[in-house]
């Protein structure tokens, strides 16, 4: 990192095809992010256009939508970077994407696809297929979506193509319980295997269906702490100040002590191809 960065964590309210609506509420919180001087903000999944397999073959847009030319306007006038969930209809696939846009000033967008999708978005949904690592305001960082995060191998490959942060938007419905709670079971250890910065959000309140979402937001250093978590039970925004230095020194090569180390540094690399071979028996 070339510089301490500060990001934002949005928990907020998305009705299912209410795209206006949902649009305000980013640009309200944007504009609030500034304020806090906030760097990268990312917002959950599907902010923009409600999350519900059901329905997503009626709603999203493209990539070269209103929506997001006036997204990446408010990006380039705040000065700031956002990381905005949507359902993405694609030129060449019969069935949407699950994406975050990426959108910096004075960048072109730039796109995470979802690569993991749960049993019940297969249905609807066209997975992703790579893994890109994005930068802006000095800081190398990547995006994972929900159920994209109980994959350790996506956290290895983030973080061995340099990436410094991590953000885990989520739409997490109420029935699958607390978010705080299950997220530090194993999005700590994500951080800590990769010593790598992690931030992850939530979608909150009604989608204007059938579903409801339990927020959540937190933020976890590069050794597996909990370095600040969200109280509110309410739509806003969650923020920390992530230290250059603490993970510069962990990522160097002149690190000496066992508290620093960075565990990539010593895998092995040839002895792993039964990672690929092996499958679930009985599958």
């Amino acid at each position: 990192m070339e510089k301490n960065c500060r990001i934002g964590l949005v928990q907020m309210e998305s009705l299912v095809g209410e795209t206006e609506r949902n649009f305000r509420k980013i640009i309200h919180l944007a504009e609030a992010a500034q304020k806090q001087e906030i760097s990268l903000l990312c917002f959950p999944e599907c902010a923009l256009d409600g999350y519900s397999p059901q329905d997503a073959s009626e709603t999203g847009d493209s990539l070269q939508s209103s929506w997001i030319i006036q997204l990446r306007e408010c990006s380039q006038d705040l000065g700031i970077t956002l990381l905005v969930g949507l359902v993405e209809q694609g030129k060449d696939v019969n069935k949407p994407y699950i994406s975050h846009v990426i959108l910096s000033p004075d960048e072109e967008p730039a796109v995470y696809r979802k690569v993991h999708l749960g049993r019940s978005e297969m249905e609807h949904f066209t997975p992703g297929e790579s893994f890109p690592v994005f930068s802006a305001h000095g800081t190398t960082f990547a995006v994972g979506i929900c159920w994209d995060w109980h994959f350790p191998e996506m956290a290895a490959i983030y973080s061995l193509k340099g990436a410094e942060v991590i953000f885990a938007p989520h739409a997490s419905p109420v029935v699958a319980g607390d978010r705080k709670e299950i997220w530090l079971r194993y999005l700590g250890a994500r951080a800590y295997d990769n010593s790598v910065y992690l931030g992850a959000c939530n979608l909150i309140g009604g989608n204007g269906k059938s579903k409801k979402f339990s927020g959540g937001a937190l933020v976890i250093g590069p050794k597996g702490e909990l370095l600040n978590q969200s109280q509110l039970g309410e739509e806003g925004i969650l923020s920390a100040s992530l230290s250059a230095d603490r993970i510069n020194l962990i990522r160097s090569p002149d690190r000496v002590s066992m508290k620093d180390s960075f565990f990539l540094a010593d895998r092995r690399k040839e002895l792993y191809h039964e990672l690929i071979e092996l499958d679930i028996k009985g599958r």
